[in-house]
């Protein structure tokens, strides 16, 4: 199929570097209208006029184009994917040292641009959040398949977003200078218990 953007429009259709900038508009103005799950790749291809392929051509995956829309590391997808390789036993380490391991890197992971006390761009956070709960929270729940599934979900959230404020945003100590390996051997065993422990009845 053509890539309509760049055959019919030969002027600043042509640099690549343009068509890619137009892709990135038409996907911020598409997930923030529709969100990330009411999108698809050949509307903001259609928006943007190009072929989808183009679209796969800079992004490469739906996420990808995501993750530039809201300026996601590249890191990211893949850091996620490793919380969820393993047994389900050491689940809570692994959530724990995924999440300091990335905020170290970069003060534009989702998490640190969630918790900023005055979000620049409410767009940009609503999609943060859907990308959250469709690939961390409803992952987690659906790992558990247990009646109270979406709680523990819940409850892993509350441990991880108060952890990312306070070492990150309002830097308590002595949360803001521990090493990475101490906090994970801390909180890594709430997080399990969040997620795979035992519960009184109510």
């Amino acid at each position: 199929m053509a890539e309509r953007g760049t055959h019919q429009r030969p002027g600043r259709w042509r640099s690549g570097a343009e068509s890619r900038q137009r892709i990135l508009q038409a996907a911020r103005e598409l997930f923030g209208r529709h969100g990330y799950g009411g999108t698809t790749v050949r509307a903001i291809a259609t928006a943007a006029g190009v072929d989808p392929a183009m679209v796969f051509y800079f992004f490469g995956t739906k996420q990808g184009l995501l993750g530039a829309a809201i300026e996601m590391s590249d890191n990211i997808p893949p850091a996620i994917e490793s919380i969820f390789t393993g047994g389900l036993d050491t689940i809570g380490e692994r959530i724990v040292r995924t999440l300091l391991e990335n905020l170290e890197k970069s003060d534009r992971t989702p998490l640190v641009m969630l918790t900023r006390s005055a979000p620049t761009d409410a767009q940009s956070e609503a999609l943060l959040r859907e990308f959250i709960d469709r690939e961390i929270t409803e992952r987690l729940a659906a790992l558990l398949g247990t009646p109270d599934a979406a709680l523990r979900a819940g409850m892993v959230n509350v441990q991880i977003l108060g952890l990312a404020v306070a070492r990150y945003i309002v830097r308590i100590e002595p949360i803001a200078s521990s090493s990475v390996d101490e906090l994970v051997a801390r909180f890594g065993p709430l997080v399990q218990h969040c997620l795979t422990g035992r519960t009184e009845p109510p």
